[in-house]
């Protein structure tokens, strides 16, 4: 286990017992202003560095990269760039988690404020259930296929065309097609559930800003 991963499962960790324990912590109406304002900052940052990031890595950057670089080579990049993002917005919704529990605690919170707890915890869950399984998953099917295909010399041009015309013929291309486009499917369904939590999230948060 890697310092990030410990590091990560302590964050959660703490996010979790904030939600079920927050008197731990002195939580509520009756800590302190100052404690209050920098939990608030701490939740503030962290939810807008996971939005940030999961608004670019899922329609930006990632769509210019595909359309741009030969597909062995973004797929490389990927498998680097991948888990260190799904570490950071997991760090960063664990941290939000906690924040928001502790300025809301379960016992005290209101409807709105456990449906919104609700929506930070989906969306710590799709983002760990990434990092966890379906990314290393996606990987790992990912070099198998690249192997095939170095085989097959084919990989290094821009978009799927050369990949679907050999697969018509090349059975083993076709059947790790599949299952690549299947574990991959759901490793992006997550994602897009995690970002639909943190959208539903900035909605309150946009509702409590007075401009």
């Amino acid at each position: 286990m890697s310092w990030s991963t410990r590091f990560l499962t302590a964050v959660a960790f703490l996010a979790v017992g904030v939600v079920f324990a927050p008197d731990v912590l002195g939580s509520g109406p009756e800590s302190p202003a100052a404690a209050i304002t920098a939990v608030k900052l701490c939740h503030l940052l962290a939810f807008a560095t996971a939005w940030g990031a999961a608004l670019w890595v899922t329609f930006i950057g990632g769509i210019i990269m595909f359309k741009n670089l030969p597909r062995h080579q973004f797929g490389n990049l990927q498998s680097k760039m991948f888990p260190a993002y799904f570490m950071v917005v997991s760090v960063c919704a664990a941290v939000s988690v906690a924040a928001f529990a502790y300025l809301h605690p379960w016992t005290s919170a209101s409807s709105i404020e456990k449906y919104q707890l609700g929506f930070l915890l989906s969306a710590l869950g799709f983002d760990l259930s990434n990092l966890i399984v379906f990314t290393p998953m996606t990987i790992e099917m990912m070099k198998k296929r690249h192997k095939v295909e170095r085989d097959l010399s084919i990989g290094e041009e821009i978009g799927w065309s050369k990949n679907m015309e050999v697969a018509k013929t090349n059975q083993q291309l076709a059947a790790m097609n599949k299952k690549f486009g299947m574990i991959h499917g759901l490793s992006s369904l997550a994602n897009i559930m995690a970002f639909g939590g943190l959208a539903m999230h900035s909605w309150y948060l946009a509702g409590k800003i007075q401009l």
